[in-house]
C-alpha cells in the first residue's frame, strides 16, 4: 500500500521513537511505500527557526536520514495546490492541507495522529 506520513509521525519515526504507535510503527517498517511530503520539511524548518521544534538536525540531514530508511519525499504539485481550493474548511494548517490534497490526488492514505484530518474524505491510519 501507499502511505503518506504527517510531519509528527516522521518526527516521531526519526527522533522519538517512543511516542510513535506500534501500528504506525509496523506499517512503516513494513513492505509499504512510505512517502513524506516536501511540505513537512519545510514545516520543521519553520518551526525550528522560531523555537517551537528542538531538533538537532538539518533539513538536509533529515532528507538523507528519510532517504536511508526508504522514505520517499513527494513534491508539492500544481495539481495538490490546486485541489486545497476545493477542501473542506475543516482543518486551516497549511502543511496538513497540503498533505491531504496529495494524498487524495495520489491515492495515500496518510498516517497521522490529528483528528481533523481524519474528518475528510481521505483514508488515515
Amino acid at each position: 500500500m501507499k502511505y503518506i506520513i504527517d510531519t509528527h509521525i516522521l518526527l516521531w519515526y526519526l527522533f522519538d521513537a517512543e511516542q510513535l504507535p506500534e501500528n504506525a510503527k509496523q506499517v512503516i517498517e513494513g513492505d509499504n511505500e512510505i512517502c513524506v511530503s516536501r511540505a513537512s520539511l519545510w514545516e520543521i524548518a519553520i518551526k525550528q527557526s522560531i523555537g517551537k521544534l528542538n531538533i538537532d538536525k538539518s533539513i538536509s540531514q533529515i532528507e538523507e536520514q528519510c532517504k536511508l530508511d526508504d522514505i520517499g519525499i513527494l513534491p508539492i504539485s500544481a495539481d495538490d495546490c490546486e485541489s486545497i481550493k476545493f477542501l473542506e474548511k475543516i482543518h486551516n494548517d497549511p502543511f496538513d492541507r497540503i498533505i491531504i490534497a496529495k494524498a487524495k490526488n495520489e491515492g495515500y492514505t496518510i498516517i497521522t495522529k490529528d483528528e481533523k484530518i481524519k474528518q475528510y474524505d481521505v483514508d488515515t491510519l
